[in-house]
């Protein structure tokens, strides 16, 4: 498994698209992002830490590999 990378909300936002979810609405600088059931909430932030970022992940059931291979798609 390779180790989260640090990014931007909004490169976690562009790489969620690629997997098939979409924005369902913004408040404030957290965009809220739904695929089927799943859901998700992206910090908007210039970087976003490691931590944060697996929470996400975990809340959203992308494995990290996946997400991974997302960024780079």
């Amino acid at each position: 498994m390779p180790s989260l990378p640090h990014v931007t909300g909004a490169e976690i936002q562009r790489a969620l698209e690629r997997l098939g979810f979409h924005k369902v609405r913004q408040s404030g600088s957290h965009v809220i992002m739904k695929r089927e059931s799943r859901g998700c909430v992206v910090p908007m932030h210039a970087e976003v830490k490691i931590g944060t970022l697996a929470g996400l992940l975990r809340q959203a059931q992308v494995a990290p590999d996946e997400f991974v291979q997302a960024l780079r798609g």
